[in-house]
């Protein structure tokens, strides 16, 4: 990362080296726009990022408190917000990061239109996404160390805030569903994320051209061999391009899938193969009964036959879903993932902890990636699971249907507020019980999207008129100091004056006149202080 006066240093250098023919290059101007965009490359941000992801990784296990925490973005506008909130509301952008959803890239990015989570968007808009995403990010670091700038000519004393400028850029974690293909298009994808910044990389155990979302049924698993060769070939990506930090993160659908494309080779009883062969169901047969072609396996010293749905497929015994998912979590860990990610049909302490701990047995330091997913309804399955506690603790719960604990009349009940309290602690409860380093949210900013339109849409097109626009939007903008509220600003036309008065000088055409309307949302001091005066 470049410092401003190295950045000084090295131009006023090339100015000498050069001569009269650099003459109008001023190096303190250069110097700005130097530190003002720090990461030159992808590459550049996926090395910086996936440090910070080292250390707080190193940090949980000294202290589960230290957990961190991230939400879906589908925009590169989504995410610089969303980071410009984090810094002015928490200060700091400490163990804070990004997810990228392959869900949203399907549903929201697809040159087909709107896509179920299928993979069947094209390869090509992750990768195009997470560049966006960063574009957006030094975007902010741009406009926020300008802003800075103005104030140090104007007399302000920032340069402290300057030289220990935090960025915008944190950590992303980018969804690669199932590798797209075989372990070479999962290595050829997987370059092109890192290339783009992505620091860590999210990979599933389904049979990629079969791929489903994780809160759907269908879902078909492969053999642990075929998975490794997956983290095997995100590990030589990220070497091959000099991150050697890069995060690989191994999610298992192990817990909702009942099927799988196929069956490994055995070597010898207890190997992997045998482990996950063991797993499928079987009827005991006699060679009278086999049929033509038939797929038999010898099991305890018996004669099998594998059951097979019509589509081909294996299916795996009944309950043994736990059981497959610890060993797919120590089968990943052991093979080169990092961290882990499973699937649960609910957002149950817990049930998580039970399949954690199981793992922590064999990998003590075992650390979850987990969905906080809006597919969960997570008012429904806490006030469940805060009515199971009630009962089990003999308190009245005669008042309350535990099936129809939806009902709005329940919502000023005990039950309610202790399901509340319990969904507010929910990632911290997890964090310290149930190994999880890392939460996110994967959809969120696809589900405030439609609830802030269905709002506005409600007032604007009916009583309220423009009011429904000026009152809930921008007069809150105003009020909360919402750095989109200048957009012209935040869209770079501040910045960009500056440029050209760099390349220009008083021959410049800029934007930020007298009659840029942006200036009615500056209010200087001396104007607050009359209207405090007078109010």
């Amino acid at each position: 990362m470049t410092n401003y006066n190295s950045a000084l240093d090295v131009v006023r250098n090339l100015k000498a080296k050069h001569g009269n023919t650099w003459a109008a290059i001023n190096p303190e101007n250069s110097a700005r726009m130097a530190i003002q965009n720090r990461f030159k490359t992808g590459l550049d941000i996926a090395k910086y990022t996936a440090s910070i992801m080292r250390k707080d990784m190193a940090d949980y296990d000294a202290d589960p408190m230290n957990y961190t925490r991230s939400l879906g973005c589908w925009h590169g506008f989504v995410a610089q917000q969303k980071m410009i909130a984090v810094k002015k509301h928490h200060g700091t952008t400490d163990k804070s990061y990004l997810y990228l959803s392959g869900w949203m890239v399907a549903a929201l990015r697809s040159e087909f239109g709107p896509l179920p989570d299928q993979s069947m968007h094209e390869k090509t808009s992750v990768p195009k996404l997470i560049e966006e995403i960063y574009q957006f990010l030094r975007q902010a670091d741009a406009v926020e160390l300008n802003d800075l700038f103005h104030r140090l000519d104007a007399g302000e004393d920032v340069q402290n805030e300057i030289d220990n400028f935090e960025t915008h850029i944190v950590p992303i974690i980018a969804d690669i569903d199932a590798g797209f293909g075989n372990e070479e298009a999962t290595y050829l994808l997987a370059k092109k994320m890192i290339e783009a910044g992505a620091c860590a990389l999210q990979i599933e155990n389904q049979v990629s051209d079969a791929k489903q979302c994780g809160h759907q049924d269908g879902k078909v698993t492969v053999p642990h061999e075929d998975f490794i060769a997956k983290l095997n070939a995100l590990r030589y990506a990220f070497l091959e391009l000099g991150v050697d930090e890069g995060v690989i993160v191994a999610r298992t659908d192990s817990e909702g899938a009942g099927l799988t494309q196929k069956l490994p080779v055995s070597q010898e009883k207890g190997d992997l193969a045998s482990k996950y062969i063991d797993f499928i169901e079987a009827e005991e047969i006699s060679m009278e009964d086999v049929k033509e072609n038939d797929v038999l396996i010898k099991r305890d010293g018996k004669l099998v036959r594998p059951v097979r749905m019509p589509n081909g497929l294996y299916k795996f015994k009944a309950n043994s879903n736990i059981d497959r998912v610890v060993l797919d979590c120590i089968t990943s860990l052991q093979n080169g993932a990092d961290l882990l990610w499973i699937e649960t049909p609910t957002p149950h302490v817990g049930q998580i902890a039970n399949m954690v701990n199981r793992v922590k047995e064999q990998v003590p330091n075992a650390k979850l990636v987990y969905n906080n997913s809006p597919s969960f309804n997570w008012t429904l399955n806490f006030r469940q699971q805060a009515y199971d506690l009630m009962k089990e603790s003999g308190d009245n719960i005669l008042g309350y249907d535990r099936a129809d604990l939806m009902d709005a009349k329940y919502d000023k009940t005990e039950l309610s507020e202790r399901a509340d309290e319990m969904i507010r602690t929910f990632q911290e409860d997890a964090a310290l019980h149930a190994g999880v380093f890392h939460h996110l949210i994967t959809l969120p900013t696809y589900h405030t999207t439609a609830l802030h339109m269905n709002n506005l849409v409600e007032g604007y097109f009916g009583d309220m008129g423009m009011l429904a626009y000026v009152g809930n939007v921008q007069r809150q903008e105003i009020r909360k100091g919402v750095s989109c509220v200048k957009h012209q600003r935040m869209a770079g036309s501040d910045l960009g004056d500056d440029h050209k008065t760099f390349f220009a000088g008083d021959k410049a055409l800029k934007a930020g006149g007298e009659k840029n309307t942006s200036n009615q949302f500056t209010i200087d001091k001396k104007m607050k202080r009359e209207t405090a005066l007078t109010s």
